[in-house]
């Protein structure tokens, strides 16, 4: 059995946290590429346009993003075949989003009781952990900050089985309209259909960490997400709600089983900045 120190986990999630917050993924960086010649709006082309300078700046200065450097998810693929050594696991992750906020010069999002005192905890700390256990013997990290204001505008509907594909097209329509401005668009829309009501919303957030361009492997559904994406962007939202044809990048589906009676779908907004970075110990 092969053993990793929690250190060198301490020190991938530090490096995650900051390189996550400062570097706007490639995928997204070429879909707003593509998306400046596609924008019919003039206006929606400036903003795109912008977007993409801010981009370079961050990059070149090694400073964030975004000023909303969003609370830590972390999604933790743990080989079987893997012995944690020296400490332990979670506690070595908060370690690490503790340091890579503090190092980075990230902005701490995090209150630690979410409806009364709402008091700071001062280092973004607890991140939230998603753990799968897999094959093999090593580990991987995806470090997905989210930022509050396009959290804030995703949605859950316990549908019933004969709403079907319409009701689920109704219900991702209603919810990116409503959400207009707010998530600053162009966004990307991650869809979780089936399951129960938590795993629902989890396939939902994991749906925006696949890249940009890549469809669902059932043709069946990433037919859907196409035409979803088409429909989206007929809304005329546009780049940061000022009106245009690209509202969205990409509409991401994944699916599972669900209950004879159920059919929960989950919409998970993300930003235009997309952010995530990815690592295998």
């Amino acid at each position: 059995m092969r053993e990793i120190d929690v250190g060198i986990i301490t020190k991938e999630i530090e490096r995650l946290c900051i390189e996550a917050n400062y570097y706007l993924p490639q995928d997204v960086k070429k879909a707003l590429e593509d998306a400046v010649e596609k924008e019919e709006s003039p206006l929606g082309k400036e903003i795109i346009i912008d977007i993409l300078s801010n981009e370079e700046i961050a990059r070149k200065k090694l400073m964030p993003i975004c000023q909303d450097t969003g609370l830590a998810v972390v999604f933790l693929e743990l080989g079987q075949d893997v012995r944690v050594v020296g400490g332990d696991l979670y506690e070595a992750i908060n370690e690490g989003v503790r340091r890579g906020y503090i190092n980075g010069y990230l902005r701490k999002s995090c209150v630690d009781d979410p409806f009364m005192e709402r008091k700071n905890t001062g280092d973004n700390t607890p991140a939230i952990i998603h753990t799968t256990i897999v094959k093999g013997d090593k580990i991987k990290i995806t470090l997905a900050p989210k930022g509050g204001g396009s959290e804030n505008m995703s949605a859950l509907a316990m549908l019933k089985p004969s709403d079907g594909v319409e009701g689920i097209k109704k219900f991702v329509l209603e919810t990116v309209d409503k959400a207009g401005s707010n998530p600053c668009p162009p966004i990307i829309v991650g869809i979780g259909i089936g399951g129960t009501i938590e795993m629902t919303t989890l396939i939902a957030k994991k749906a925006l960490l696949r890249t940009i361009g890549e469809y669902n492997p059932n043709p069946v559904v990433a037919k859907f997400e196409k035409e979803l994406l088409k429909e989206i962007n007929k809304l005329g939202i546009g780049p940061q709600g000022f009106g245009g044809r690209i509202t969205a990048l990409a509409v991401h589906i994944e699916t599972f089983p669900a209950h004879i009676a159920s059919m929960p779908v989950a919409i998970n907004i993300q930003c235009h900045a997309a952010r995530h970075k990815e690592t295998i110990i």
